[in-house]
């Protein structure tokens, strides 16, 4: 640490500093939402300096003389040594789905301060850590997925628990994440014609990088940039011509293309459109978030809600019921924890990340890029009047079907909001109505045009703003589905390979296709199902999205927390124990109170009872409009009551088998439980650490002649800032 670093870095420390002090001193007057953004900034910026430098270099041990899987088993399919530049974009843009987005709007219901903590310190403290551990212990295991990983070094009976979950639970998590981009671009013909184009200039710039100009990353980029922004606006005109039908596609049409794209995109050479797709995905998705960040510290809104609403103490909120503990954490995964990234981190990432000291800046830093986005969508819902968000988020049946109806609801709890000002808001984003439109998206899309509206073209924009965010929103999410779909294919293609062992040869094409194919039409089935009956397929099992993600942050973080038992590395065990705990205490109370809990709004079984005995009596309860609507409902509160039964059963029997492996570890010595890692192999790649290569780095790779080749013989591939030790094969 010179002088110079010292001042800046304190600096930057007074900045987040500030911005805490702010939050927390502030009651009862409205205050800046650019309180918020140095609040975050700042623990962003101390937080990847220090503590993930601390992981990688004394926990970890990351190892810059050390070949990774990508390229040992470069194969040009899955295993493929990539950019980190470009890697950083495909791991941020397949982590970051429509979690970030909606997960912070819902939760602004318990105001912004709830929020605001949890994503900020959960992310530094648990998400960022649970990304950047599995990262570097998948690549130690030739990119082994999450599940393969449990049973490998936890034994068969958690192994198998943990593989049956985690293929259950991706299954339900791509499933709605397909669902909300159906939801986002069926009959939207800008939308569906500008996310078509970003896979022909995705398939340009992946062959581009590869053949014509290969190493020349920022001039591919500067390229892939042009060529997004000319398709969304190229979107506007299209969907402003006579074209404009072609491009207008129904929900199951939509259902049936991202069914085939996802099965290409799965089989298909990475560096050839996922990752050049992702990337390009990440251009717009940064730069939007970024231009909000801009817009707020020009315009300067006021967070308009409360610090801490009356409804986290009562649990009776309009827009989701519970508590604050747990379930503002639950709402809020993406952007805090994640499970859902775990597997990004055990499936492609490690297959394509070129040195272990990248696992900082790839790891760490995209999951921190991913809570900013968290911020940015809880500052959006913060901002807009409390009634509007109150008329907009919840839902139908509490509202009635008018505005006057939906003006006097939102006055019952608190707020006030006139039927004109319901329909003068609605006419300004050119809707017919905005009532009623739950899930999050459409409330940040009117926070995002509220904001931008004031620094770019006026309130005549804010049409253009709104369908432009959920335009983006659909782009946004879409790169999750790829990704997830081809990270289903290496969980299903590492189960069956322990019954078969071809089918777990990830380059095997009969076994390539045929899991593909499995997961798609899986995922499929519950998406064609759940557009075509509202109470159907996934909408079926939407209701244990977020339970089911953060269970899955627990047997990631329990796997993590043994391998770092099983390698010695006992004392540095918390980093990844704390957050383990804090996790499995608000999944399994959350697990438990939807299953027993005697509110209808918030226990499965006590919901069923409630129709059940509705039913009995002849009686139709919203949002049923037909006895067989109340006997679907009935159904499904039953099937979601059991899963989260099961799933609750199934991490505890990981975590007590994991228990079980660590007592053992720590009472003989690692060599009563070995590990499965890969032999150590000497790397002869040069690669930069960090996003900004350093002097040092910049020389080294100038000696080898070219950006990322291979090092002259006997060579080792350091450039990296930060060897740490070296930790030999086994260890």
């Amino acid at each position: 640490m010179t002088p110079r670093s010292i001042l800046v870095w304190t600096a930057v420390a007074l900045v987040g500093a500030a911005g805490w002090a702010m939050l927390a001193l502030y009651r009862g007057e409205e205050i800046s939402a650019a309180w918020v953004l140095a609040a975050a900034l700042g623990s962003y910026a101390i937080a990847y300096r220090f503590y993930a430098r601390f992981i990688a270099r004394r926990v970890l041990r990351v190892d810059a003389r050390r070949a990774t899987p990508a390229e040992r088993l470069n194969d040009g399919v899955d295993f493929h040594p990539t950019d980190r530049r470009v890697l950083l974009g495909h791991h941020f843009a397949a982590i970051a789905g429509a979690g970030p987005l909606v997960g912070p709007v819902l939760a602004a219901q318990m105001g912004y301060l709830p929020g605001t903590i949890w994503i900020v310190f959960g992310v530094i403290f648990a998400g960022a850590v649970q990304d950047m551990v599995v990262l570097f212990f998948s690549m130690r295991r030739d990119g082994r997925s999450l599940g393969q990983m449990a049973r490998d070094e936890i034994g068969p009976v958690g192994g198998a628990a943990a593989l049956l979950a985690v293929f259950a639970i991706m299954i339900i998590l791509l499933a709605v994440l397909a669902l909300v981009v159906v939801n986002a671009l069926s009959h939207s013909p800008w939308g569906v014609f500008s996310i078509a184009m970003t896979l022909p200039i995705a398939l340009f710039m992946g062959c581009y990088l590869r053949w014509l100009r290969p190493g020349q990353v920022i001039e591919t980029s500067l390229i892939g940039a042009v060529l997004l922004i000319l398709a969304i606006v190229a979107g506007g005109w299209v969907a402003d011509s006579p074209m404009a039908d072609a491009w207008t596609l129904s929900p199951q049409t939509l259902v049936i293309c991202l069914v085939v794209y996802g099965f290409v995109a799965s089989v298909l050479p990475v560096w050839l459109l996922l990752a050049p797709r992702d990337y390009l995905s990440t251009f717009m998705k940064i730069g939007t978030i970024g231009l909000l960040a801009v817009g707020t510290l020009l315009v300067l809104p006021g967070l308009r809600n409360d610090a801490i609403s009356d409804f986290a103490s009562r649990g009776d909120g309009p827009v989701f019921a519970g508590s604050l503990f747990p379930f503002v954490f639950i709402t809020i995964a993406c952007g805090a924890l994640s499970g859902f990234h775990a597997l990004i981190s055990s499936g492609t990432t490690p297959k394509m990340i070129e040195k272990e000291t990248q696992v900082p800046l790839i790891g760490y830093g995209a999951m921190l890029m991913e809570s900013f986005v968290a911020i940015m969508a809880l500052i959006a819902a913060s901002v807009l009047d409390p009634g509007l968000y109150f008329a907009m988020n919840a839902p139908a049946s509490a509202l009635g079907d008018s505005l006057q109806s939906a003006s006097e609801a939102v006055a019952a709890w608190g707020f006030t909001i006139t039927p004109d000002q319901l329909a003068a808001a609605a006419a300004a984003v050119e809707e017919e109505s905005l009532i009623a439109r739950t899930g999050g998206a459409p409330t940040l899309a009117v926070g995002m045009s509220e904001i931008f509206s004031q620094v770019i073209g006026g309130e005549g924009m804010r049409a253009f703003w709104y369908h432009f965010a959920i335009m983006f929103e659909a782009l946004f999410i879409l790169t999750t589905v790829d990704a997830g779909t081809r990270v289903g294919r290496f969980m299903l293609q590492d189960t069956l390979g322990n019954i078969y062992k071809p089918l777990g040869r990830v380059g095997w094409k009969p076994g390539l296709w045929a899991t593909s194919a499995v997961v798609v039409l899986a995922w499929g089935y519950f998406l064609w199902v759940g557009v075509n009956d509202p109470l159907g397929g996934i909408n079926q099992l939407f209701p244990l999205f977020g339970i089911a993600n953060q269970l899955l942050a627990a047997v990631a973080l329990t796997v993590a927390t043994t391998l770092l038992v099983k390698s010695g590395r006992l004392r540095w065990a918390w980093v990844t124990g704390v957050p383990l705990a804090w996790d499995v205490a608000v999944t399994l109370t959350a697990s438990w109170q939807k299953v027993f809990s005697a509110d209808p709004k918030l226990g499965f079984f006590a919901q069923r009872d409630r129709y059940q005995d509705a039913l009995d009596r002849g009686e139709l309860l919203a949002p049923a409009k037909s006895v067989e609507d109340m006997r679907t409902i009935v159904t499904n509160s039953t099937v979601d009551g059991v899963l989260s039964a099961v799933f609750a059963l199934l991490i505890i029997v990981v975590i007590a088998d994991a228990a079980r492996v660590c007592v053992r570890a720590v009472r003989q010595g690692p060599d009563a439980a070995p590990l499965k890692e890969a032999p150590y192999v000497e790397s002869t790649l040069v690669a930069p650490a960090g996003l900004i290569a350093t002097r040092a780095e910049r020389a080294e790779l100038a000696a080898v002649g070219a950006a990322g080749g291979p090092a002259p013989a006997g060579a080792p591939g350091r450039a990296s800032g930060d060897p740490g030790e070296r930790t030999g094969a086994g260890r």
